[in-house]
């Protein structure tokens, strides 16, 4: 693509691996790499040292406006969503093989961007972003209507159409994977679309727009626009020739997205917004294990994750022998470079919610929790948290209310299974919960109890391209991953015509 990739190389230190060159900085738009039409530009930071990675575009009102145009186009005009269902499938196929080939590339761009951990990038988020392709690609050529049985003497069907354009507003936690999620069901359904992908980390993005054109995705169809939440994401929200907007991110966030989606052209949204998941331990789980998951489910990408089991309720008769546990693994879990192999937490990925993850510690020490291990900072450069567990929590405590979004865990201990199913729907939301337990009919009541929309029974992070994924009250709505994922982004059309002289109905 000639001109497009403008390379400079991320960060300047010794690593573990050689990093990655930075080919691709600019707007992606109709096909092309462009710049912004302010000429602005603005710094990625990697999270590892805190110095700037590189600099990359930063689009505006105009520039979305612009990918809005192409995007219209697209959808009106052009190829995708008049292609056949299999003709599509065969691109999206392209489009995860081309995925597979540059895996190890993509990792790198996610790791100096969000300080995510190489290792799993490469075995895991990456592979997965090639599978959620390929799961909804299979899907393309099978989406079809029904016949209506009707009570009189009339003959329907119904046609499931893509709903258009679509804006994907891309969180920085998971920037592959909820890239993934969000596009493949869209191209499937034969959207075309603007993806707003976080400032914090863009870069994989726009390489993944270079993969989209190499697999042959019509011009259009995906466009990305690199710039503030403020300004670009404003400008998907409230544009008029948008059809829908996908949004995760936080709460406060998701507000202003539906927001502006009834100020302006009452465009569909969906939502995956924050959470505070419970995880509970009752007296007869594995005290080992119980440990284990529990410290996997706070501490996974370092607490960077909405369904993080920030809040742990473990019954009285464990409480102290689980205490001990997580305390002496809390501290072996290694911190620091997150292209070391050996390495289990990366740093947290801006200085902004390091700073933010430091005062919540701040504050659980002064309600009066009882910090039972970790609470400082790493080393002197980047921004590395020790895991830290709280213990004495309190249910009114900030800690134990607010989503920390950082490597921190608020121990709590309860007697009964009604206490713990009451304190763990204590919370404005609902995405997801965690139960350990040997005993089914504790599984089961406990399951149908909690309001959230995600329960793993004996396991936690138990998600799969065939289950739907989204939460209750704040925590939002509309569901990714599985069909319902691809159904969203349809419109649901009934044709109805008058039967004359049927011999039946």
């Amino acid at each position: 693509m000639g001109d497009d990739s403008n390379g400079s190389s991320a960060g300047s230190e010794e690593s573990f691996v050689k990093l990655p060159t930075i080919k691709f900085t600019k707007l992606f738009i109709n096909g092309e790499f462009v710049d912004s039409i302010s000429g602005k530009t603005f710094e990625t930071i990697d999270p590892r040292t805190g110095e700037v990675t590189t600099r990359v575009a930063e689009g505006d009102k105009e520039d979305v406006d612009l990918a809005v145009k192409a995007a219209r186009a697209a959808f009106d005009h052009g190829p995708w969503p008049r292609l056949p269902g299999v003709e599509r499938r065969k691109i999206m196929m392209k489009f995860a093989d081309l995925i597979d080939e540059h895996t190890e590339e993509l990792a790198k761009l996610d790791t100096v961007d969000a300080g995510k951990l190489f290792s799993s990038g490469k075995a895991v988020d990456i592979p997965q972003v090639a599978q959620t392709l390929r799961y909804y690609a299979g899907a393309a050529d099978k989406i079809h209507g029904e016949v209506l049985k009707m009570s009189r003497e009339l003959q329907a069907y119904t046609l499931l159409e893509p709903i258009g354009v679509v804006g994907h507003i891309i969180p920085w936690n998971f920037p592959s994977t909820m890239l993934s999620v969000k596009v493949a069901p869209s191209l499937a359904a034969g959207c075309t679309m603007v993806i707003k992908p976080a400032e914090q980390t863009p870069l994989s993005a726009l390489y993944y727009a270079h993969l989209a054109k190499l697999a042959g995705v019509p011009d259009g169809v995906i466009n990305v626009i690199t710039g503030y939440g403020e300004t670009a994401g404003a400008a998907i929200t409230h544009h008029m020739d948008i059809d829908k907007v996908s949004f995760t991110g936080s709460t406060d966030v998701g507000r202003q997205v539906m927001q502006a989606a009834a100020k302006s052209n009452l465009k569909a949204v969906s939502l995956e917004l924050g959470g505070k998941s419970p995880l509970l331990i009752f007296d007869d789980a594995d005290v080992d294990k119980a440990a284990d998951l529990a410290l996997l489910g706070i501490l996974y990408n370092k607490g960077e994750t909405c369904v993080a089991s920030s809040r742990v309720f473990v019954q009285e008769g464990i409480y102290d022998e689980l205490a001990k546990k997580l305390e002496v693994k809390a501290k072996s879990w290694a911190v620091g470079d997150p292209f070391d192999p050996n390495v289990r937490q990366g740093p947290q990925v801006d200085k902004q919610q390091y700073e933010k993850v430091l005062t919540y510690i701040e504050h659980g020490k002064r309600e009066g929790a009882t910090l039972l291990t970790g609470g400082k900072p790493v080393g002197n450069k980047g921004y590395y948290i020790e895991p830290t567990v709280f213990t004495d929590v309190e249910d009114d405590m900030l800690i134990a209310k607010d989503e920390i979004f950082g490597p921190v865990m608020s121990l709590m201990k309860f007697k009964t299974i009604e206490e713990a199913i009451q304190r763990a729907n204590c919370t404005k939301y609902g995405l997801a919960a965690g139960i350990v337990t040997k005993n089914i009919d504790v599984a089961n009541t406990v399951s149908r109890s909690i309001r959230a929309g995600n329960i793993w029974i004996n396991c936690y992070f138990a998600i799969d391209n065939d289950c739907p994924f989204g939460g209750y009250k704040m925590s939002g709505f509309g569901k990714d991953w599985g069909m319902q994922g691809i159904h969203k982004y349809m419109h649901t059309k009934s044709v109805v015509t008058p039967i004359y002289n049927s011999p039946w109905l």
